[in-house]
C-alpha cells in the first residue's frame, strides 16, 4: 500500500480476498477507512480498479490494483478551543478524561462552542475523523452537562468503530456515584421501558408501554440525613437513565433540575445549593482495547463540589 501526493490510496487484492465484494474487502484491509467512507468513496466515483471507476457491488480479482482517492475533510462546525482537559490516560487510539461538571460534550443549539469536542480540537489534530461526524469527532458516547466524570474518546476510525460496538453491545463497565433524596434499599435493579415523556418532549420516562429496555443496578453506600449515597451500575446506557429511574421510583437526584424536587428539609436544600447541579458523577469506566485487546478500567474520584455536598450531609 502506498500513498501518492494526492493522498490517493492505492492497493493489491490478494488471493485470499478473491470473490468478495469490493467495498467490503477494502474496509476489512486495514487502510484507516471505516466501511461506511468506503462505501462514500465508491459514490462518489473515487474509487478506480486499473484505471477504471469501479461500482459497490463489483467484485475482487486477484492481482487488482485498486486506487481510493479520500474526500477531503469538511471544514469543521466546532472550532478549536484553549479549554484545559483533565487526562487520564491517552495512546494513539484513544484518550481518557475526567469531564468536569457544566462541559457540553459536542456542539448543539445554544452551545456553539465551549464544547468537549472544541477544546479536543485544539488539544489534539482529529481530522481522521471527521467523514464521520465535523461536530462529534471521536465522540462514542456522552456525559450530560452537568454531569461529572469519565469519558473515552476515540482518535481512530478502527477505535471508534470498536468502542461503538462495545457500547451497543452493553460491555462496557460503567459505575456511577449519586446521592438522591430519601432512602432506598440496600440494593435495587431497575428493569424498565425507557422512552420520551408523554408530556414533555425533552424528558424521558421509564413509565411508557413501548420504547428501549433499561436496567440500572444499585447498592446503597451510605445513608445520609434525608439522602442517600449511592453506586449505580448501568447495564444499558439510555439517555438521562440513571436520573429518570431514579425519579421515578421515588429517589430522585440531588439537585437535579430536570427530574428532582424541591426539598422541604432545610438541610437538603442547602446540600443541594451546595453542589449546584445533580449530583451524579460517572466514577468507573472499564474497556477492552481497540487494538490489544488490552482490559482498561479507570476510576476518578467525585469532584470538590459533589464532595462538599456529600460531607454536609452526613451526620
Amino acid at each position: 500500500m502506498a500513498k501518492n501526493d494526492e493522498q490517493a490510496i492505492e492497493t493489491v487484492i490478494l488471493p485470499a480476498e478473491v470473490g468478495e465484494r469490493l467495498d467490503r474487502v477494502l474496509a476489512g484491509k486495514g487502510l484507516g477507512l471505516s466501511r461506511s467512507q468506503v462505501q462514500r468513496l465508491f459514490g462518489e466515483g473515487r474509487v478506480e480498479v486499473e484505471g477504471r471507476v469501479a461500482g459497490v457491488r463489483d467484485k475482487a480479482v486477484v492481482g487488482q490494483r485498486v486506487i481510493l482517492r479520500p474526500l477531503p475533510p469538511p471544514p469543521s462546525a466546532a472550532a478549536p478551543e484553549d479549554i484545559p482537559i483533565e487526562i487520564l490516560f491517552e495512546d494513539e487510539q484513544v484518550i481518557v478524561i475526567m469531564k468536569a461538571a457544566g462541559m457540553v460534550v459536542h456542539p448543539a443549539p445554544g452551545h456553539a462552542g465551549g464544547t468537549l469536542v472544541n477544546a479536543l480540537r485544539y488539544h489534539r489534530d482529529l481530522t481522521d475523523l471527521d467523514h464521520e461526524s465535523t461536530e462529534r469527532p471521536g465522540i462514542v458516547h456522552r456525559l450530560d452537562k452537568d454531569t461529572s466524570g469519565v469519558m473515552v474518546i476515540a482518535k481512530t476510525m478502527p477505535a471508534r468503530e470498536h468502542l461503538t460496538a462495545l457500547f451497543q453491545a452493553h460491555t462496557i463497565e460503567r459505575e456511577y456515584v449519586a446521592i438522591v433524596q430519601g432512602h432506598p434499599a440496600a440494593t435495587l435493579t431497575f428493569d424498565t421501558w425507557h422512552g420520551r415523556h408523554p408530556r414533555d418532549r425533552k424528558k424521558f420516562s421509564s413509565r411508557v408501554t413501548r420504547g428501549k429496555r433499561a436496567v440500572t443496578h444499585v447498592q446503597l453506600l451510605e445513608r445520609l440525613h434525608a439522602t442517600s449515597f449511592l453506586r449505580c451500575t448501568l447495564e444499558t446506557g439510555r439517555t438521562h437513565q440513571i436520573r429518570v429511574h431514579l425519579s421515578d421510583h421515588g429517589f430522585p437526584i440531588l439537585a437535579d433540575p430536570m427530574y428532582g424536587r424541591m426539598s422541604k428539609d432545610e438541610r437538603t436544600s442547602a446540600a443541594g445549593e451546595l453542589i449546584g447541579r445533580q449530583a451524579l458523577h460517572a466514577r468507573v469506566l472499564g474497556f477492552t482495547h481497540p487494538t490489544t485487546g488490552e482490559s482498561l478500567r479507570f476510576v476518578a474520584e467525585p469532584p470538590a463540589d459533589f464532595m462538599r455536598a456529600l460531607t454536609s450531609l452526613r451526620d
